[in-house]
């Protein structure tokens, strides 16, 4: 029983001197850094975005950005950072043709690693938001069943100018009920935007 009980408090302790070497590597190498002077204020941007789909489904969006300057986890010159996005699209069908016209309200917050410093700043981006759409029959054969819908999007993309004032980008957003009600084929966007920060 003895050796049993040693051999579980080597154990505890070899765990514990494990943790305690990795918590002290991530916070030396983050302190090692010198982390950018936070965002002076919040930065509002206007975003303006096209793309395809499948069952040729053309797409315009007008998305208004808000950066609250929320920045955090500085890694080797990057860091992440909170952006939330409200957007407003235009969806056309081109075949097959039930309702042509698509209207499309959503909310998504995104989530970047972007560098820190530079004119230009590349960036990798995910969010998942919610949409509502005018109505969810696109084609003939084609049906989203309801208008309430959820997007997952992820992309890339970079700011740039002298005060990092313009952003562009390609995002795939991915557009479904999430099995909600059946049938849920979902539909797939690629994207092409263009952002002015204020």
């Amino acid at each position: 029983m003895k050796k049993k009980n040693d051999l579980i408090r080597l154990k505890v302790t070899v765990w514990r001197g494990l943790a305690s070497v990795l918590l002290w590597g991530i916070a030396s190498s983050a302190g090692a850094q010198e982390s950018p002077a936070p965002s002076s204020g919040h930065v509002f941007g206007v975003q303006v975005a096209g793309g395809i789909a499948q069952h040729k489904v053309k797409k315009i969006d007008l998305g208004f950005v808000w950066d609250p300057g929320l920045n955090w986890w500085y890694i080797d010159g990057w860091h992440f950072s909170l952006v939330g996005e409200v957007h407003l699209g235009y969806w056309h069908a081109g075949e097959g043709v039930y309702h042509n016209n698509v209207y499309e309200f959503g909310v998504t917050p995104m989530v970047r690693l972007i560098k820190d410093s530079g004119w230009i700043r590349p960036y990798i981006e995910a969010g998942a938001g919610v949409r509502v759409l005018s109505h969810p029959i696109i084609t003939d054969t084609y049906t989203l069943s309801t208008a309430f819908q959820f997007s997952e999007t992820a992309g890339v993309g970079a700011q740039f100018g002298s005060r990092q004032q313009y952003a562009a980008g390609v995002r795939f957003q991915h557009v479904s009920n999430a099995g909600i009600k059946e049938p849920n084929p979902g539909i797939n966007f690629t994207q092409l935007y263009l952002q002015y920060n204020f």
